[in-house]
């Protein structure tokens, strides 16, 4: 198989996630080995300014950084036909403070064997991945159920612990689709 057809390599949690850099849709670049100097880690969301299921996360996501000031952020904007412009606009609209990478063609969704939006990965300061899945499982905090999945990974991380739960299963919204690629007439 040629590289351009060969199925995506999955991380195994213990190893290595990848490397990345990306334009940032306000200017300047993300950088994955950048972000991760000076950092005992960094988290990674695939997110989506179109996909319902991300707004809920905008909050969380904006002062990520005030909570844990010793972990990076990387946000990547992924999913199929998102412009820069596009993302832009919907920053604006929902006063997102957090910066974000664009991946055209979703290059790096696929190297990172993601499918959809939100998807989180916790790294640590080497670039290996200690957690992959959701933010939670759908519910709101304050909710008997809620379990906030990344923040329990990171907890245990930023403790020196192994991650219990380093897999979880994620949802949202498809990064590609054929929908997205149908004629327009349809």
């Amino acid at each position: 198989m040629s590289p351009e057809t060969s199925a995506p390599r999955v991380q195994e949690i213990g190893g290595l996630a990848g490397p990345f850099t990306l334009p940032g849709v306000n200017g300047g670049q993300i950088n994955l080995s950048t972000l991760l100097d000076a950092k005992k880690g960094a988290v990674v969301v695939f997110w989506s300014g179109v996909c319902s299921h991300c707004i809920r996360y905008d909050g969380y996501l904006n002062s990520f950084t005030e909570r844990h000031p010793e972990l990076a952020l990387a946000v990547i904007a992924s999913r199929a036909g998102e412009t820069p412009e596009q993302i832009r606009k919907t920053m604006a609209e929902r006063g997102i403070l957090f910066p974000i990478g664009h991946d055209q063609g979703s290059v790096v969704a696929r190297q990172w064997s993601t499918e959809q939006t939100p998807r989180a990965f916790l790294v640590d300061s080497g670039g290996v991945l200690h957690y992959r899945g959701a933010i939670d499982n759908f519910k709101y905090p304050g909710d008997p159920e809620y379990v906030g999945h990344l923040e329990t990974a990171i907890s245990e991380f930023l403790e020196g612990k192994p991650v219990k739960r380093a897999e979880t299963s994620s949802f949202g919204c498809a990064i590609q689709s054929v929908y997205y690629t149908l004629p327009k007439h349809l």
